[in-house]
């Protein structure tokens, strides 16, 4: 972690090396320099460059979450739960920063969000790719959301790959299907480019793994993690909502899409929906 220093000479203390030959190895390192040149406003209004750096943040957090989320499947693909773990807990606080990032905008009114809302334009966040990819690891998945993205090819092939791929609640079933747990085959070979659909047999797997007595069996512990991820996605939905619901009521989004109707449907919708429902059996 990178701290602001006090003035060596102010203080006393040994003056650091202030002399380079070219950029400072943290700049070579951060790339603050780029980073804060890449906000191009497209109005004059003074509010607009908070929107447009904490949206760049958000993309920041989706960055780090989607690494972590998927170390943590790797690692449950190759049985190794307390790597998955780690990268879990690491999510937590990161969504946790990433659910903050809401707290700019959350006082909006909507004549201020108004006075920049046109500089977006037809942008929308729907269309971020790395949210898309959080998505598509969380077991939402649809072709669809790839359309956007054709004129990117690299994105757009990133998205396909991921769309493809198992996401981490399928690698968490796969797991407990290996330590002889009664996943059905129905969902262990599943489409993997369709959206997750709850199963009665994995309520009954989580409900059994749930009533151990034993509170610390690993696989309890994963489930947990899991949980906590699920409640703070909830979390993020719930406050787009209501900081959307805020700045522009219920005014059709940016870039056509339904805005608060369609945030309102998502906020209803569980990530991982067995390990909640399966505590009504437990």
């Amino acid at each position: 972690m990178s701290t602001i220093h006090p003035d060596p000479e102010a203080t006393g203390a040994q003056t650091p090396h202030l002399d380079f030959a070219g950029t400072t190895p943290y700049e070579d390192y951060v790339q603050a320099d780029v980073l804060t040149h890449l906000q191009h406003l497209r109005s004059d209004d003074p509010g607009e460059m908070v929107f447009l750096v904490t949206t760049q943040v958000m993309e920041l957090w989706f960055t780090v979450i989607v690494h972590e989320w998927e170390t943590a499947a790797h690692a449950l693909r190759e049985d190794r739960l307390g790597v998955a773990r780690d990268a879990l807990k690491r999510s937590l606080r990161e969504l946790e920063a990433l659910n903050a990032s809401w707290t700019p905008l959350a006082q909006l009114t909507p004549a201020q969000f108004n006075s920049y809302r046109s500089a977006l334009g037809e942008g929308s966040g729907f269309q971020s790719a790395m949210y898309r990819r959080m998505e598509f690891l969380l077991g939402d998945k649809s072709a669809s959301m790839l359309v956007p993205h054709r004129g990117a090819p690299r994105v757009h092939a990133e998205l396909e790959k991921a769309l493809a791929e198992p996401g981490l609640y399928d690698e968490t079933l796969a797991l407990l299907a290996r330590r002889g747990h009664a996943v059905p085959q129905a969902v262990l070979g599943r489409d993997l480019t369709q959206k997750y659909e709850p199963s009665p047999e994995v309520e009954a797997v989580w409900a059994e793994i749930y009533a151990n007595p034993d509170q610390n069996d690993e696989l309890v512990r994963l489930g947990e993690a899991l949980t906590d991820v699920g409640e703070l996605v909830w979390r993020w939905r719930n406050d787009h909502l209501v900081a959307t619901r805020r700045a522009m009521g219920s005014k059709t989004g940016t870039g056509g899409s339904a805005g608060v109707a369609w945030l309102e449907k998502r906020a209803t919708k569980n990530v991982f929906p067995e390990l909640w429902t399966a505590r009504s059996h437990v």
